[in-house]
Parts: structure tokens; sequence; C-alpha cells
């Protein structure tokens, strides 16, 4: 009986490796599927910081231009308080 063990132990762990080998083998689609739709979002993130970069310059100019304004109507009429 225990001349058998080894063998039946043996089986079994050649059958787990089969296994999970062929789990691993049926996720690669999945995996390749999710590595496609993070590639995706990794180029629309991409394309949101160049149009991001583009635009923060003109944000500070229209913020300076409205800064001066400001100041220009601050000094022309008094402040009443």
């Amino acid at each position: 009986m225990f001349l058998l063990a080894g063998p039946r132990c043996l089986v079994r762990s050649a059958l787990r490796v089969v296994t999970a080998t062929v789990q691993a083998v049926e996720s690669l689609p999945r995996i390749a599927t999710a590595l496609e739709d993070v590639r995706a979002t990794l180029h629309h993130v991409e394309r949101l910081a160049a149009y991001i970069a583009q635009e923060v310059p003109e944000l500070v100019y229209q913020l300076e231009q409205l800064r001066e304004a400001d100041e220009e109507l601050s000094r022309e009429s008094p402040r009443t308080g």
C-alpha cells in the first residue's frame, strides 16, 4: 500500500500542474483584452494631458488680463465700505 503512495502523489501533482497550465493558457485572451483596454485608456489620458498642456498657458494669460482689469477698476472707483 505504501508503495503506491509515491506514484499516486506524483500523478496528483502532475494533474495539478496540467490543470494550472490549462487555466493559465485559457486566461491569456482575457489578459490580452485587459491590457488592450489599459493601453487605450493610457492613450486617452495622454491626449487629455496634451490638451491641458496647450490650454494652461491660455488660461494663465486670460487670468492675467482679468487681474489687470480688476486692478484698473479698483484704481478708478474708490471702495465704499
